[in-house]
């Protein structure tokens, strides 16, 4: 789960103080199931080998199912010690995962890091876009569309609850849509979840498309 950059949850300590107490209410001990799913089983979703980032990725979860998938995983996270747990659970940077602490919002810092404009094939997102202050969702998108390659992928599992106050914070499905069509993002999907947790039955899954013929580098990159 990635921060704000508004107090509280602007500062790191503040995650990595909620780590290692525990107060971690998102976390689920694995990969999202709707996410799970769709990666494993549906016809439309993308096919590995490729470079995909999970931001906010917490402990790591997707992160590693994306590896297992074949996938060139690549784990964004705010909070150090999120970062040193989702290390102890799947295991140190190697050729097909890596692990980077960065702001999202840093651009400096995530070029380089190697995040540079279309060095994207996919992203996935999971409890990063409920964790950031709403004020700065339309900088996550504009983030994301930055990273991706023409016909790259946008994934992501939206928690649409309607609780006040936040993190996490809710959201409208509609205003979701509206915000990633206006950025130029193509849907190939957008509905409810299935298979979500009981604590989280408002989840909207969307498989979302930049514009442009997929990118084909020598690399490995199929999506």
């Amino acid at each position: 789960m990635s921060p704000s950059r508004q107090a509280p949850s602007a500062d790191a300590s503040h995650w990595d103080q909620r780590y290692q107490e525990g107060a971690d209410g998102w976390e689920l001990g694995q990969p999202a199931p709707p996410l799970a799913q769709f990666l494993r089983c549906h016809p439309l979703a993308p096919q590995a080998p490729c470079r995909v980032l999970v931001p906010g990725c917490g402990r790591g979860h997707e992160v590693a199912l994306l590896e297992d998938l074949g996938f060139l995983a690549i784990g964004l996270e705010f909070s150090g010690q999120a970062l040193y747990e989702a290390r102890k659970l799947h295991g140190e940077d190697r050729e097909t995962l890596q692990w980077l602490q960065a702001d999202l919002f840093d651009r400096q810092a995530l070029e380089a890091a190697g995040l540079t404009p279309g060095s994207l094939s996919g992203i996935v997102e999971h409890t990063c876009f409920c964790a950031i202050d709403p004020d700065l969702r339309e900088d996550y998108i504009a983030t994301a569309c930055r990273l991706l390659t023409p016909g790259g992928w946008l994934l992501g599992l939206f928690w649409c609850h309607r609780q006040p106050g936040g993190p996490p914070w809710g959201s409208d499905p509609e205003l979701v849509e509206a915000q990633l069509r206006q950025a130029g993002l193509v849907p190939e999907i957008w509905e409810p979840g299935t298979g979500s947790v009981d604590k989280r039955n408002d989840e909207w899954l969307g498989l979302w498309r930049q514009p442009g013929p997929p990118h084909s580098p020598n690399e490995i990159e199929s999506c």
